[in-house]
């Protein structure tokens, strides 16, 4: 069951890039958001489900793989954990944002990739003290509130048509 915890944190493979995982794990989720509008015409209420869906084994798998991980002592136990190979929250946090648009377009996806890093990396408040929630729920909890910020903002340009 680790192996699937891994493939499901680490949104298969992309929390191991060496530079930017969260980058790379929140690219991700714009590549397949941006696929399913195209092909199946997926709107900001398919993003939200889908958030909504991937939490509970989001929460799962980061939980498995951070157990795993104090456990073989590559994460000391003191330390808050989160590591950064666990990017299922990036993918969370993105479709989040993506919900917020009122159109898509070549600008609402680059806004919604931008906000949500920019909330994502500097972490207003409460984004911050979610990270403080216990276990796996603090690693996805943080990215949640910042793809929300991203979303209302996002959804706020789109009302006064700015993309």
């Amino acid at each position: 069951m680790i192996r699937f915890a891994r493939i499901i944190a680490t949104w298969f493979g992309l929390g191991y890039v060496p530079k930017g995982p969260g980058t790379a794990g929140s690219l991700g989720a714009i590549l397949i958001a941006w696929v399913l509008h195209e092909v199946r015409g997926a709107g900001p209420q398919t993003f939200l489900a889908l958030a909504v869906l991937i939490a509970i084994p989001g929460v799962w798998a980061a939980d498995a793989v951070v157990k795993q991980l104090v456990g073989d002592e590559i994460v000391p136990r003191r330390e808050k954990v989160d590591p950064q190979i666990i990017v299922v929250d990036e993918v969370i946090g993105q479709w989040i944002a993506l919900a917020g648009a009122l159109r898509f377009n070549w600008i609402s996806w680059i806004a919604a990739f931008v906000l949500f890093r920019l909330f994502d990396i500097f972490k207003p408040p409460p984004v911050r003290q979610l990270e403080n929630l216990p276990g796996a729920v603090g690693i996805i909890a943080d990215d949640a509130m910042a793809g929300l910020y991203a979303a209302l903002v996002l959804f706020a340009a789109g009302w006064f048509n700015l993309y």
